[in-house]
């Protein structure tokens, strides 16, 4: 499986893909980030994104797509960027039908170092060590896109696991009471 993640943001947007499969090694197919000026108004800066994210979509072809959870901070005006940014790889996703996940940063923090505290020092080294990277990836953004990544490979990957288990499971009793019923009704008409 092949995930794309996305650290959202108007100035600097974190872009990386991430391949493998719960149990296996994981392996780093790209990196980068996505830069707009400040300069620019934002409706020219959310084009520019849109342009990046659409071309990362067909040259990686993702088979989902992890955003992080915008969350609440004191400065508005910053939170209002990413919210807006986050928006860009949403929509891409949905136009090419594939699955899309947001998770909070306390998630990926927990999923990539086993400490949903963790500083983004302790995700970038990690980062590196999960991908068996010879350096890591920098600015921050890169390193945290990879981390979504790497965090839905694993916790989606499982999550899957457990819903297919249990849809199997529900399935399997519903066979069981149709057959009773059958029984049942065969049993009354043989009477």
């Amino acid at each position: 499986m092949r995930v794309l993640g996305v650290d959202p943001g108007l100035t600097r947007c974190g872009l990386g893909v991430v391949e493998g499969a719960l149990g296996k090694p994981l392996r780093m197919i790209a990196v980068g980030v996505v830069r707009t000026p400040t300069s620019d108004e934002p409706a020219m800066r959310l084009l520019a994104l849109q342009i990046e994210i659409d071309e990362w979509m067909a040259r990686y072809q993702p088979d989902a797509v992890a955003v992080e959870r915008v969350f609440a901070k004191a400065n508005i005006k910053g939170i209002m960027g990413t919210a807006q940014a986050s928006a860009v790889p949403m929509l891409a996703a949905a136009r090419l039908g594939l699955p899309l996940v947001m998770h909070t940063p306390t998630e990926v923090k927990a999923a990539v170092t086993g400490n949903g505290r963790a500083d983004k020092a302790q995700v970038t080294s990690m980062v590196t060590r999960i991908l068996l990277l010879d350096a890591p990836p920098r600015p921050a953004d890169a390193a945290d896109a990879l981390a979504l990544a790497i965090c839905q490979l694993w916790r989606g990957t499982a999550q899957n696991r457990l819903l297919e288990a249990a849809t199997a499971q529900r399935a399997l009793q519903q066979r069981v009471r149709q057959q009773s019923v059958r029984q049942q009704t065969a049993e009354a008409a043989g009477r």
